[in-house]
């Protein structure tokens, strides 16, 4: 019916061919007149009822405006390239989610399969010594994960130290010799260099994807639930989830693969692709499940406070949009931390699937449905108070015809699933019905989702014989794996300009030793500063001094041979 309507009402198209099925969308022909009664007149806000394709009438009591389907049939007729855009979320996604913009279905579908690759690239085996790793490598990443066809071309590998309290998070291998005793793969930085693609999308894109989580809800158990300072601006009440923050921002001096924290490197190579490509149209999309959703939120707030997205084309500074499709996120910050967000101009889409547990997580008490939330964080300074990011795209699995009820959180939480469930959903109150046909097995990869009857095993996808071949001598082997770039040699030139560097090998250095004086006690004698209340000032900066064993007003730290004084105190 839809369909019909916008034939009439579209003068590029001809009814008479319509009927005849013979006239594809994109062509062209003259408009068409229509020979009606003199009773019966045509408006272009006419909805009209019809019992074959070539008698109809016109219903003037309920023809007040084309239907939603129609409007949503004519939208998508525009190209991506001119609607970007709005897909990308400028305008908040309004009137796009319900019904749902096939443009947008796709969009999110597409950036899910680039955060579903760190899944199925990540060497999660404990019996592999290069358990921890991805599996596949630079110019071959998307060919061996069948992605090749996407015009895209990974750039960087993205690696953070497991040495922080979120053990459950880090996958370790069993064997003693490894690849590396301290560092995770945690995703990827690509960007879009196929030329065909990029006038698809109307812009060349960077895309970063962070890895979550192989297990469920065990890394859930890890958070403490403490909020801390970011500190990636002078503005202390912009709090983050400790965890969160300590895998963004923690380095390991003694991993080659982790010199630089995760924060350090997705800045420089974002830096690096912008200056690379300087002047042309770009876009910085972010996408991540579980954990990785909130690495997603939090280095695209970390990405716009540095403001690497204002860049300057000559004449004018042009502003590079930001847009983060997350799935299944937690809650990553305060109140505080939304808004600034949302200043900024951050774009966040999160799907979601209702009976899903972890976006309600961190913050049951105090959250963004809390009618006094912002009363309790500025005047009492609730240290519990979280809030989420963005727009919500709320899905109910059980909606779906292929799926089986379950009490497994683990099928719920699967990105999988996630993304078929976009595939279905056209609206609220509106029938399940998979618009681009995306092949259902996919939702049993690493699950047991689907119905028994449609023949699919649970947990399908591995690596052809587990990786093992064939040698020379007809001996099964697992290959060596080639040994990848811990970071290019350009980062730390791109991290200069913000200093990132130097302060974090101040911080370095204090924690070893901060001397101080003053405070009341006695000239030489040092004391524990309360965990939850210290921080640094180091010139406009402030910085978290939480774990650090000594204080008083005034610290010398050693830095480049010389010695530096900084301020210190209490908040």
């Amino acid at each position: 019916m839809a369909a019909l309507f916008l034939y009439i009402y579209n003068p590029k198209y001809n009814l008479q061919a319509f009927s005849r099925g013979l006239l594809a969308r994109g062509d062209t022909i003259k408009p068409i007149s229509l020979q009606l009664s003199k009773k019966s007149t045509v408006r272009t806000s006419s909805a009209i009822r019809c019992s074959s394709l070539s008698s109809f009438t016109p219903n003037l009591e309920e023809a007040q405006e084309i239907s939603e389907e129609t409007q949503e049939h004519m939208e998508y007729n525009r190209p991506l390239h001119e609607v970007w855009r709005e897909i990308q979320g400028c305008s908040d996604w309004e009137g796009l989610l319900d019904p749902m913009n096939p443009h947008l279905r796709k969009e999110i579908i597409r950036y899910g399969e680039f955060a579903q690759a760190c899944y199925d690239s990540f060497d999660f085996d404990p019996h592999s010594k290069y358990c921890g790793t991805c599996k596949y490598q630079g110019a071959h990443f998307f060919e061996k994960l069948d992605m090749a066809d996407r015009g895209y071309h990974m750039t960087r590998n993205l690696y953070a130290t497991s040495n922080i309290n979120l053990p459950n998070f880090f996958q370790k291998s069993n064997l003693s010799s490894v690849w590396s005793q301290h560092a995770n793969w945690m995703g990827y930085v690509a960007v879009s260099t196929d030329e065909n693609e990029i006038r698809r999308l109307g812009r060349r894109d960077i895309v970063v994807a962070w890895r979550g989580t192989v297990t469920y809800l065990e890394w859930i158990h890890d958070l403490k639930d403490i909020l801390c300072p970011a500190h990636f601006r002078d503005d202390p009440s912009i709090k983050i989830e400790s965890g969160f923050f300590d895998l963004y921002t923690t380095k390991e001096t003694t991993c080659k693969y982790c010199t630089f924290s995760a924060r350090e490197q997705v800045l420089a190579e974002i830096k690096r692709i912008i200056e690379r490509y300087k002047g042309e149209e770009l876009s910085i999309t972010i996408t991540g499940h579980s954990l990785g959703a909130a690495l997603a939120i939090l280095s695209a707030y970390d990405i716009a406070e540095m403001k690497l997205n204002i860049v300057d084309n000559g004449t004018s500074m042009a502003k590079i949009p930001i847009t983060v499709f997350s799935f299944s996120s937690p809650r990553v910050g305060n109140l505080k931390f939304k808004e600034r967000c949302d200043e900024l101009g951050i774009k966040v889409l999160r799907v979601t699937n209702v009976h899903d547990k972890v976006p309600t997580v961190p913050g049951i008490f105090a959250n963004e449905k809390f009618q006094y939330q912002k009363y309790i964080e500025d005047r009492i300074s609730f240290p519990w108070s979280y809030a989420h990011v963005g727009a919500e795209l709320a899905l109910d699995h059980t909606e779906s015809p292929f799926l089986k009820q379950t009490s497994d959180l683990g099928c719920v939480h699967n990105l999988e699933a996630h993304l078929h469930l976009v595939d279905g959903y056209h609206g609220k109150g509106r029938q399940f019905s998979l618009a681009t046909k995306r092949d259902i097995a996919l939702v049993n990869k690493s699950s047991d989702f689907l119905k028994s009857e449609y023949g699919v095993p649970a947990h399908w996808r591995q690596d052809e014989n587990k990786g093992m071949v064939r040698s020379s001598d007809g001996r099964w082997i697992l290959p060596e794996r080639p040994r990848v770039e811990a970071h290019p040699p350009d980062t730390a030139h791109h991290l200069e300009q913000f200093d990132i560097v130097e302060k974090q090998r101040l911080i370095q250095s204090l924690v070893s030793e901060v001397i101080c004086k003053g405070f009341g006690e006695e000239a030489g004698q040092s004391r524990r500063m309360k965990p939850e209340s210290s921080w640094l000032r180091w010139g406009k900066e402030s910085v978290d001094l939480r774990g650090f064993w000594r204080c008083r007003d005034r610290v010398w730290a050693g830095g480049g041979g010389a010695l530096e004084e900084v301020e210190a105190g209490e908040s």
